[in-house]
């Protein structure tokens, strides 16, 4: 959320910088009925004073002895008036708060306008193959390590069941993305996979993208990452200037409706209702954001790294990057079956968009309170990752080499054919 003093104070600047991703009319909506809720405002506080004086006139009069019956009438009608302008001022302010919180995050400057993003580097060279390579799905098929039909059976489409050494390739994925990002200075959490509203509207997933959430009896949320609960460990909290910078990392279940995306990636393991993801999360000083941006890159690239899949990185474009983000970054990675590098994390700098929409702030070194910043990115999405060890490690006789760093976690090198 912006702050919505200076939405009105610099409205031609905001309305620049969110033309960039089409998106001015949300703020021109917005401050037309704030405009209105300023107007409504004046005449409350008119009335109210011209009641306080009416209160005193009747009191003057009393005490001398006087007729007040006409002031009386006068003020029983500013004190009808001022309730129904009370109400309308409610009205107004529920409504342009709900316009603010529709208001996306401006992009950085150096972002790249329209919808292709701008390749940033590519790492290690491309697989190459002395025979047809074969999509992800078909290869743990015919391993007996993926088993759509069953999952389907059980719970419909765009859902998966590993099993053996598949199952065993999920996990060792979890335990090996945790166990390298907490050797490098994170601290693990193990969230709640349910959240309530406020949590989701503290990341920026409402109001946007309610018809993409699981939703509850009890009313609660299922989380569509772990960004949510972490990043709301610290909801109205003013944190101590000496604990900054703060670096989590999470593994959770997600869940998306994905909504609207019918017809996209129906089969395999890239867009599912149910997935596994391991996350990062930073809250910063906002002086730190910029440079955190780049570590929390790294980070998610040294799972990359160490397992030697070809990817690479780009800066998304201003039409096509998250609600609350300033900035992002996205990893690639290649799928040989598809011929395309394909998303398996985002990292975004959020400035201070989500701490204000979820009050998050610190206590600088004078006492000072001020709105911390947050950052996070995938590191990374275990399905995706599975998908890209299947296809790019792939063997002729449709047996799977496992990447070195993996095989502690596997006990072994390789996942024959059958």
């Amino acid at each position: 959320m912006h702050d919505p003093r200076r939405l009105r104070e610099e409205q031609d600047d905001y309305r620049r910088r969110l033309r960039r991703r089409d998106a001015e009319h949300l703020l021109d909506a917005a401050l037309e009925v704030d405009e209105e809720r300023l107007g409504v405002l004046r005449r409350v506080e008119e009335l109210r004073a011209e009641r306080n004086r009416s209160s005193e006139e009747i009191a003057g009069l009393r005490k001398a002895g006087h007729d007040a019956k006409a002031q009386i009438a006068r003020m029983r009608g500013v004190g009808e008036e001022l309730k129904a302008k009370e109400a309308d001022l409610a009205v107004l302010e529920e409504k342009v708060h709900d316009l603010w919180l529709q208001i996306p995050n401006v992009p950085a400057d150096d972002m790249p306008d329209g919808m292709e993003p701008r390749e940033e580097r590519v790492v290690f060279d491309r697989p190459e193959f002395d025979f047809a390579p074969k999509a992800h799905w078909e290869i743990g098929t015919a391993l007996g390590i993926l088993d759509f039909d069953r999952a389907t059976r059980m719970s419909g489409s765009r859902f998966a069941l590993q099993r053996g050494e598949g199952a065993k390739l999920e996990r060792a994925l979890i335990n090996f993305m945790i166990d390298v990002h907490t050797e490098r200075g994170y601290t693990e959490i193990f969230p709640p996979f349910l959240v309530q509203e406020p949590a989701l509207y503290g990341t920026g997933q409402l109001p946007k993208f309610r018809e993409e959430m699981f939703q509850t009896q009890t009313g609660h949320y299922l989380i569509s990452t772990a960004e949510v609960p972490v990043t709301n460990m610290h909801r109205e909290e003013i944190l101590p200037d000496e604990d900054l910078p703060l670096r989590y990392c999470a593994y959770s279940a997600c869940f998306r409706a994905e909504a609207g995306a019918a017809g996209r990636d129906t089969r395999g393991l890239i867009r599912l209702h149910q997935f596994n993801k391991v996350e990062l999360v930073h809250f910063v000083r906002p002086d730190e954001s910029d440079r955190e941006l780049d570590m929390i890159v790294d980070e998610a690239e040294e799972i990359l790294r160490r397992l030697h899949l070809h990817y690479r990185v780009v800066t998304l474009p201003t039409m096509d990057f998250g609600f609350s983000a300033y900035k992002t970054f996205d990893l690639e990675v290649w799928l040989p079956s598809q011929d395309m590098f394909r998303e398996i994390s985002s990292a975004s700098n959020f400035r201070d968009f989500q701490a204000r929409r979820a009050n998050i702030r610190y206590r600088d070194a004078d006492g000072k309170v001020h709105f911390v910043h947050t950052l996070n990115a995938s590191g990374l999405a275990v399905g995706r990752t599975m998908a890209a060890i299947l296809e790019q490690c792939q063997e002729a006789d449709g047996g799977v080499r496992i990447p070195e760093a993996l095989q502690p976690y596997m006990g072994t090198e390789r996942i024959g054919a059958r």
